[in-house]
């Protein structure tokens, strides 16, 4: 009998469901140099001093790293305030997701986010046999009322990005509040925080004081949006005590590797280029937002983001989003089509430097010209 032949031990049940989640494309047959606008990374690349901590400690990559990282969660701790013994970083906030799923919903239980939120949750969900369940959005916005609607016995967790990704909408602090206010105890919530760093909104809180005051709340963050540390696949999450202690006796032991501790807190510590960042994507996307909007048969939603949804006509020919896809491909931009997201109608565009915005904004302005 041929290894062929011998059948596969089978997986648990609801395993084989899960659509496995696909990034942003990188690269394009055929085309040496590309624009990539797909996965929401830093415009501006990492700090220069985060790339002078991720050389300076190659030659140390035979040592374990700090399993506690002990030295990211005083950094952490200080920047923002908080006591480092109740935070715990992951392999980017992806493993923090994955874990808090794992630690408190199985077989039974129902993992509730918004309409067009994280692909993440319902895969993490359905990797545990959980039931995700979605609850519809008002105008793109998550809307407290339809998720406090969707609760049910065997709700266990509830997931919100805050902002959003791919829509770019955002609650304000009293609608958090008012959600958490509203679910029952028993009930984790998750408020994922990956583009908080972008928000300037005086009435935009991303969950550390909900945290703080509960034993319920999570906040989880990222190093690889407006830090550009997307290779080092690096998050951090606030948890209250009991809630640390039950993800710290889950995580594998040394989960932060070297390298991204040392990165990390260098690229934490640069002040100044994370505020040129925030002000550069600031900048750039009003300046594209306002450009692409004053074209015919486009739409772009309001974000908060480094990136904007367009949307493009669902009903003629040629000029669909699909289309549009296919034309900024063609011209060597990459964008992100976001059907899996339930936005067939839309392409998610990263905002990148000044040169490649201008260069998208020509070829979606020719794309729409073209008969």
């Amino acid at each position: 009998m041929s290894a062929s032949d011998t059948p596969a031990p089978k997986p648990r049940p609801g395993i084989m469901d899960i659509a496995p989640y696909v990034g942003g494309k990188s690269d394009i047959a055929g085309v040496d140099q590309v624009i990539k606008l797909s996965s929401n990374e830093g415009a501006l690349g990492p700090s220069p001093k985060a790339v002078k901590a991720h050389r300076d400690i190659s030659s140390d990559l035979h040592r374990y790293p700090d399993g506690g990282s002990a030295d990211l969660r005083q950094a952490l701790g200080a920047q923002y305030a908080l006591n480092p013994d109740h935070i715990i970083p992951g392999a980017g906030s992806d493993e923090l997701i994955s874990l808090l799923v794992r630690a408190y919903a199985g077989p039974g239980d129902e993992v509730l986010y918004s309409q067009h939120g994280f692909l993440m949750y319902p895969i993490a969900a359905k990797s545990v046999g959980a039931t995700p369940v979605c609850a519809p959005e008002d105008g793109l916005t998550a809307s407290v009322d339809s998720l406090l609607a969707s609760v049910t016995d065997a709700t266990r967790l509830c997931f919100i990005a805050n902002p959003n990704n791919p829509t770019g909408t955002w609650l304000a602090r009293s609608e958090i509040r008012r959600l958490r206010d509203g679910l029952p105890d028993s009930v984790l919530l998750v408020l994922d925080g990956a583009y908080a760093e972008f928000m300037t909104d005086p009435d935009y809180e991303a969950g550390i004081e909900l945290v703080n005051r509960s034993n319920n709340t999570v906040m989880t963050r990222t190093f690889s949006k407006i830090y550009g540390l997307g290779g080092l696949r690096l998050g951090w999450g606030y948890f209250p005590p009991a809630i640390a202690d039950v993800i710290n006796r889950l995580r594998n032991p040394f989960n932060i590797s070297l390298s991204a501790q040392a990165t990390g807190i260098a690229a934490l510590n640069d002040h100044a280029f994370t505020e040129q960042v925030r002000l550069h994507t600031a900048k750039t996307r009003q300046w594209f937002a306002a450009q692409v909007s004053r074209l015919p048969d486009t739409v772009v939603h309001p974000s908060v983001c480094n990136f904007v949804l367009v949307g493009f006509p669902a009903d003629r020919s040629g000029k669909r989003a699909d289309d549009a896809n296919n034309y900024l491909m063609a011209g060597g931009v990459i964008p992100r089509k976001v059907t899996g997201y339930g936005l067939p109608d839309c392409l998610r565009i990263t905002i990148g430097t000044q040169t490649e915005m201008t260069r998208c904004f020509e070829l979606i302005r020719d794309f729409l010209r073209q008969e």
